[in-house]
Parts: structure tokens; sequence; C-alpha cells
């Protein structure tokens, strides 16, 4: 699917929200909010699943320095048990926005739903990211900051192989958690749809 625009109504400034690691059984959420010149254009620039490791890392410098604004904030563990994990996602997005050092007058975010906390306008966008160049900045700035705190946590806790599932579900993280039990970094609301059943 091509990306239509970096922007949806012309003269607005529009800024592009998205988060990653929703779906994980470890490590915080993080969430990002973009503004981008509303003549940009990157041929390469679509969804960060869509995209290699690689690119996804030279997407990254490529959006810092020519965003008009960005901003990435993480909701740890702990607050994603204690509102749950699309209040969590809902929260970072907010914040991001709140964090930007530019006042957005439309807000496009990633999805079907959000909780809005700003007095800004804004349209979900299911699979937004495919869409629309900013939530697709914001997508890889989600995604790769995301990325590289978990392979520094990855460090405190090497059995889990956290550098290479990011805290999602694959067979190894599994039968990791089964052998060694849950960490710290380990969201308590979450559960392997019976697979895993332990006390906490």
């Amino acid at each position: 699917m091509a990306l239509i625009s970096s922007f949806s109504n012309d003269g607005t400034i529009e800024c592009g929200c998205d988060e990653a690691g929703r779906g994980a059984l470890a490590g915080p959420v993080f969430a990002a909010a973009v503004i981008l010149p509303s003549d940009y254009h990157h041929p390469d620039l679509n969804d960060s699943k869509q995209i290699s490791a690689q690119k996804r890392e030279q997407l990254r410098e490529e959006i810092i320095k020519e965003a008009l604004a960005y901003r990435v904030v993480s909701i740890s563990v702990e607050e994603i048990d204690k509102i749950n994990i699309l209040n969590a996602s809902f929260k970072g997005m907010n914040e991001a926005v709140k964090g930007l050092s530019i006042k957005p007058e439309l807000l496009l975010i990633d999805g079907p739903l959000f909780r809005n906390s700003t007095t800004i306008p804004y349209r979900c966008i299911v699979k937004g990211d495919a869409l629309y160049y900013s939530i697709a900045a914001a997508s890889i700035l989600a995604k790769t900051f995301r990325d590289e705190h978990l392979i520094q946590l990855a460090a405190q806790y090497p059995q889990y192989g956290w550098e290479q599932n990011k805290g999602y579900a694959t067979k190894q993280h599994q039968e990791a958690i089964l052998k060694y039990g849950f960490t710290p970094l380990h969201r308590r609301s979450f559960h392997l749809k019976g697979q895993l059943k332990f006390d906490f």
C-alpha cells in the first residue's frame, strides 16, 4: 500500500502518533509523536514492521534530522499492569504529544481507538502507518527506541533472548519463562492464553 501523504489536510499542523511493544510479554511500551514538514517525502518510509532493522535505523536518523518536532516516551511495566496495556499505549501517545516543541492542530493516530487527554482534535486511522508519513515516522521511532531499550535490558536477563525477541512471545521466550520464571520486567497482566500459569 503506497503512502498517500505526510498530511491529510493541507495547511494543518499534523502530528503522527504510534506505539511499539503493545503485544509484548516483557518491557515497557514506547510511543512516539512526529511532526514532519508538509512537503516531506521519502521512498523507503513505511510501516516499521515492513522494513528491515537496518533500514529502520537509517530512517530513524533521517526522521530525527528532518522532523519539525518529535518526542518518544516509554510507559513502564508497573504502569502497564496498573492501568492495562491499552490505556498505557494511549497514555504514551498523549505524553509524547504534550512533550512536542510545536503544538499540532490535528493528531493522526494509528489504529481504531484513542483516548485523548489533550485538547487537540484527532483522527484514528486503521493501518495509518502505511498511509501517512507522519504516522510511519512515529512507528519507526517508537520501534527503534524500544528495540534499543530491550537490547540493553537483555544484558540483565540474558536467558530470555530479548535482544532477539524484544520481549514478544516467541517459542524461545516462552520456554525461558517456563524454565526460569518471570522477571520484574515481565508484565503481570499478560498471560500466554493459559499456556503459562504462575502465581505472582
